[in-house]
């Protein structure tokens, strides 16, 4: 079996986290989504995120055909630990994390690197939400 692991915050689903995570698959036939808690989203993003709970997403992105298990991580010390509990073949970030120190990169056969698609972010979706009032 081969494993692909992916790690984000995955709040508000949009067609980029589902080709993202539809690409990482492609790599692989077991992909392995980590995510942040709630508590660590709020200290990266600031105090009004998530949106969604990290109970809901685990449940989205569960429920996506190309996922197979999602966990959660409260630190960079959880996450490093899931990338060394998987040793995936392949470790899926997005093109923002090259030439930079990839969390538990280290325990990955390979690092590949997903270009982000231009307009599609979750801070994106919240600021159009909130400006179509």
């Amino acid at each position: 079996m081969t494993t692909v692991f992916v790690n984000g915050t995955f709040d508000i689903l949009h067609p980029g986290h589902v080709l993202l995570l539809n690409t990482a698959r492609s790599f692989g036939d077991y992909l392995i989504v980590a995510i942040d808690s709630d508590d660590r989203v709020a200290k990266l993003k600031g105090p009004t995120r998530p949106i969604n709970n990290a109970g809901d997403r685990r449940a989205m992105l569960s429920n996506l055909k190309a996922v197979n298990e999602v966990q959660i991580f409260d630190s960079d010390e959880e996450l490093a630990m899931l990338v060394k509990q998987f040793r995936p073949a392949v470790m899926m970030v997005g093109s923002d994390w090259r030439g930079k120190p990839v969390i538990g990169s280290e325990y990955a056969k390979r690092i590949e690197y997903f270009e982000r698609i231009n307009g599609y972010s979750t801070t994106n979706t919240i600021q159009h939400i909130i400006t179509r009032g």
